[in-house]
């Protein structure tokens, strides 16, 4: 089946707009990555600083570092505390908060899909547009994958900007990113907002409001939270290998989500639901 580009790049271009002119949309998509990505990295950072460097010494990571994989481990030798401290902040602890942003900015944008042309009136005029309803869909979720990319990007830059900025007085050089972190960027963050989005589009096509769409797609950054905690924790590390394996396994739910919602989103019902 040829599909209608044309129409599909004007839907998208209509509805980046509408983003822009929505301050309820794009100002969370700005101040949470804001305070994932500059705030709390430049308050572990700094930390050593306003507590004192005698609180922070190698004894206090040994216990730790017995559990850390031994390619991880290689990175702390020759670190004193306050230096382990930082390089563990920067490129250890933050790894699985980092995936909450392409999930929020999907979980954002997606929710607006179809929810919020409801609110706003506009999506019965849009069903009448001359796509069909797989091409209408695509271009609903090409309106949020494309903006969910870019910030993602755009975090993982800003962030490196200012860990190794803040951490620069201690580390003597850049220290940021490791290996862990471009499977983690351009592999599993791309899938995540693939997922997040087939899922939240697929939510928005049937829920009767934004803010509905926005609470049951808020379950979806559950498995970041799992993360975080087996990392933290020590039940498992984000190796290199490991977060390969895990993209392949999260883009196969995503491409499977965009697949049932395309299959089964329908213009005819979202018109007896107006």
């Amino acid at each position: 089946m040829t599909m209608n580009w044309r129409a599909i790049r004007a839907i998208v271009r209509k509805d980046l707009k509408q983003v822009v002119a929505n301050k309820m949309i794009w100002l969370p998509m700005i101040i949470v990555p804001l305070i994932l990505q500059v705030v709390m990295p430049l308050i572990m950072i700094l930390m050593p600083t306003w507590v004192g460097a005698e609180e922070f010494s190698n004894e206090d990571f040994s216990e730790l570092l017995v559990i850390l994989p031994e390619h991880f481990r290689a990175d702390l030798i020759g670190l004193d505390g306050i230096q382990q401290w930082i390089f563990m902040s920067a490129n250890y602890m933050f790894a699985p908060l980092f995936l909450v942003v392409p999930m929020m900015v999907s979980s954002i944008l997606g929710s607006d899909s179809f929810a919020g042309e409801k609110e706003r009136k506009t999506l019965e005029g849009l069903l009448y547009t001359p796509l069909t309803d797989t091409e209408l869909f695509l271009a609903k979720l090409l309106t949020s994958l494309v903006p969910a990319l870019v910030i993602t990007f755009g975090s993982f830059l800003l962030y490196g900007v200012v860990v190794n900025l803040a951490g620069y007085h201690a580390m003597g050089r850049i220290y940021f990113p490791t290996a862990i972190w471009w499977p983690l960027v351009f592999w599993v963050g791309p899938a995540a907002s693939v997922a997040g989005l087939g899922a939240t589009v697929l939510i928005s096509s049937k829920a009767k409001s934004f803010v509905q769409t926005q609470q049951l797609s808020g379950t979806l950054v559950l498995p970041v939270v799992f993360l975080m905690i087996g990392q933290i924790s020590g039940l498992f590390f984000l190796g290199p290998m490991l977060l390969i394996g895990m993209g392949f396994g999260v883009w196969l739910v995503g491409i499977w989500l965009v697949w049932i919602g395309a299959k089964t989103f329908s213009r005819g019902e979202l018109v007896v639901r107006l």
